[in-house]
């Protein structure tokens, strides 16, 4: 299953609001079984720690707060309305 991450900024490294900036959204993709395959994988990528628990919701929606050495950002993972097909 694909699924869409929207990573959206909450603070830089030294804990300054960062909403406003223009990178302060950014959307990834990610290709997982379940929201938590989808967000452990974004993790490791990201060198990310999940920060408390991910809130899951019906439909394979989710949203975590993750931290990096760059800050403290959320994730809201949602199925994709596109999926990966196999090459021919």
């Amino acid at each position: 299953m694909e699924f869409t991450i929207a990573q959206r900024h909450l603070t830089d490294a030294t804990g300054k609001p960062i909403a406003d900036q223009p990178m302060a959204v950014s959307f990834h993709v990610c290709e997982a079984d379940s929201v938590d395959e989808a967000v452990s994988r974004f993790t490791q990528q990201s060198d990310a720690e999940v920060i408390g628990n991910v809130l899951k919701f019906p439909g394979f929606h989710a949203v975590a707060t993750v931290r990096t050495s760059g800050g403290v950002f959320t994730l809201q993972v949602s199925p994709s309305s596109q999926s990966f097909a196999p090459a021919p």
